[in-house]
């Protein structure tokens, strides 16, 4: 496929699929033996495929429902894609085992994915998890619970 097309399934990933939660894209865009590493303490291992990404992206949207992302750049060669991306939300539902703050905030991060013949088949999240916390208020009470 061409960088354009891969690009398109990047920026539809960060921004289709976490803005609306409509996890069904996930049978769309994603490898049944896609792997995906969260490279943070919040997102769980959820294993391979479309399942383990519609884990996450639920997980986050239940923490976040009026979670927006968007792509700030996209840059690609080959099969691989670097996306950087800011989303804000405001935490309404629960976020692992801490309740919802009721605060907003503001995360920023990368995605690097690897996309063969139309579908995502690895993809590394690299973002500000410990500022998120930060923001929410959360970061003593985890560091004093580990």
């Amino acid at each position: 496929m061409s960088t354009g097309a891969n690009k398109a399934i990047a920026r539809r990933f960060r921004e289709e699929l976490f803005n609306t939660g409509k996890t069904e894209i996930c049978d769309q865009i994603c490898d049944n033996q896609a792997v995906i590493r969260g490279h943070d303490p919040l997102t769980p291992d959820y294993g391979a495929g479309p399942q383990a990404f519609k884990q996450v992206v639920s997980m986050y949207r239940t923490a976040f429902p009026d979670a927006n992302c968007t792509v700030d750049e996209t840059v690609a060669e080959g099969d691989k894609v670097v996306t950087r991306w800011t989303a804000r939300g405001t935490n309404l539902g629960p976020l692992g085992n801490s309740a919802p703050t009721g605060r907003k905030v503001l995360v920023t991060g990368v995605d690097i994915l690897k996309i063969v013949k139309g579908k995502i088949v690895e993809c590394d999240m690299v973002w500000d998890a410990a500022g998120m916390l930060q923001q929410l208020d959360l970061a003593r009470s985890l560091s004093a619970s580990a």
